[in-house]
């Protein structure tokens, strides 16, 4: 089972090299075989044939492990849990030193990090201020735009390009700040778990080894996974530390990217009292959130970055991706305008529709911190995981490792059988799409071969008796673990400050 999703990790780097983007100045360009199958069409189809073998390979052995760990009895969940922490080692080892999968995002937080070095402000000027190979593998619809981020990811790049101006070598360690985020998530999430008396083990195998984390958050190397792993700390220690120090690390989850401040919400129905009003809800979000702020801006502030990345925040919403609802409905809507000969401007109802989306987002996490149970550690999970799954839905932008922002909170309370079996198959679904992202652009044969290829590993893995078995089994399971396995704390907590008769 490890072996087995080891090679698959393996097949997938080999195959990642052929068809991910490189700059020139790369070393191993310099081996004629790889010139041969990137320069050919053909070969980058075989590259792609070795990568979707290989997360094939992954995702059987993935579902075999959630299988085993989900049959783990009381005094066998401790090993189960260690067997799977193993896992995420072995099977994150070989892409450890690879360049960017998937995305060519790595590239550009490695130049992001050298403007910052030079003292060149990435939130006022994009990577095309530089030249030279540090450049070479950034995606031309960035060259000129700059930072959405906040400063943490800047500030790391910073300190690295002081080291070292080697590009895969600034990669390599913005994928050190991703195996940050992994190791927060694998000591948070059997915690999140053990509050709704889910299976931890189980929990841990879906968020830290499943397809989509491989793929789009080791071998992405996007900076959504430390995001997301401050965010599960945050409402640990909210838990264990005091809701002061769970804002703090809100904040610096925000540091990182703006939504990971979300997580505030659920780190102020931690610290409330059970059955909080209204003006109790409305004041400990207003601490909260001022902690969280000052953690946000504090360290660009000391490092001479200021606020800056405020104003390019909407520079991810310049593109238009399939998998946004509000944009594909928009555009759908501006088409038939068209043809109806309205006569309005260009993009007009999807402006529209992208606003109204974003509203309702914001109602939706309005309405869950105002009116959601507090002082329930579980029900606070419950709420950052619909406030983070609203945002996707309703986001005017969504990449596949943007479902990295939710995961670890549908991972960690209870879900129905219909829901269980639906996170099981979304996680291997956007494991197994992650090659037909912006590494293929252009190469329109690869994508309609490739399709045709993870359309038939998705049926193997997911229609034939033998999986639907195997789902089947793991979803059970935990509604059994959940019954016999003790949970180490109360679901509803009162605060220390806070009389018991409450």
């Amino acid at each position: 089972m490890v072996t087995r999703g080891f090679a698959g990790a393996l097949l997938v780097l080999i195959g990642g090299v052929v068809i991910s983007t490189l700059p020139d100045s790369t070393a191993l360009l310099q081996i004629a075989l790889l010139q041969d199958l990137r320069g050919a069409e053909a070969g980058r189809m075989a590259g792609l044939a070795v990568v979707l073998l290989g997360l094939g390979l992954y995702a059987a052995a993935w579902l075999r492990l959630c299988r085993h760990v989900a049959r783990a009895e009381d005094e066998d969940r401790e090993d189960a849990l260690a067997l799977v922490r193993h896992a995420v080692v072995v099977w994150s080892a070989p892409l450890v030193l690879a360049p960017p999968l998937f995305s060519r995002d790595g590239w550009s937080y490695a130049a992001q990090g050298v403007l910052a070095h030079f003292r060149i402000s990435p939130y006022e000027y994009g990577p095309g201020v530089l030249v030279g190979p540090i450049v070479q593998g950034v995606d031309p619809r960035w060259m000129e735009t700059a930072a959405p981020y906040g400063p943490i990811p800047l500030l790391f790049g910073d300190a690295v390009a002081g080291l070292t101006g080697n590009p895969w070598m600034l990669v390599i360690s913005h994928r050190f700040l991703a195996l940050v985020g992994l190791v927060l998530l694998a000591w948070s999430v059997p915690k999140l778990a053990a509050w709704a008396g889910v299976n931890p083990a189980l929990a841990s195998a879906v968020v830290l080894c499943s397809p989509l984390m491989l793929a789009n958050g080791v071998g992405g190397l996007h900076n959504d996974l430390l995001m997301v792993g401050l965010m599960t700390t945050a409402l640990v220690v909210a838990v264990e530390r005091g809701w002061l120090w769970g804002a703090a690390i809100g904040g610096l989850a925000a540091a990182v990217k703006l939504p990971g401040g979300l997580v505030c919400i659920g780190v102020a129905l931690i610290a409330l009292p059970v059955g909080a009003s209204i003006a109790q809800r409305v004041r400990r979000l207003c601490q909260v959130g001022g902690v969280a702020c000052g953690a946000l801006v504090l360290p660009g502030l000391l490092a001479g970055l200021g606020v800056g990345w405020v104003h390019a925040l909407g520079v991810p919403g310049t593109v238009k991706v399939p998998l946004s609802m509000p944009t594909m409905l928009g555009a759908f809507l501006d088409l038939v305008a068209r043809g109806l000969g309205t006569g309005l401007a260009p993009d007009t109802l999807l402006d529209l529709v992208r606003a109204l989306a974003q509203v309702a987002a914001l109602a939706i996490a309005v309405r869950v911190a105002l009116s959601w149970r507090s002082g329930d550690r579980a029900q606070a999970v419950r709420a950052v995981a619909v406030v983070m799954g609203a945002l996707i839905v309703l986001s005017p932008v969504v990449h596949l490792w943007y479902f990295l922002w939710v995961l670890p909170f549908l991972a960690t309370i209870r879900l129905p059988r219909i829901g269980a079996v639906g996170l099981l198959a979304a996680v291997v679904i956007s494991g197994l799409v992650a090659p037909l992202d912006s590494s293929l652009h252009g190469a329109y044969l690869a994508i309609v071969v490739g399709s045709l290829l993870v359309t038939a590993l998705v049926l193997a893995l997911l229609v034939t008796r033998t999986a639907r078995d195997r789902l089947e089994k793991i979803v059970a399971a935990p509604q059994v673990a959940g019954r016999i396995l003790p949970v180490t704390s109360p679901s509803v907590m009162v605060p220390p400050d806070v009389p018991r008769a409450v």
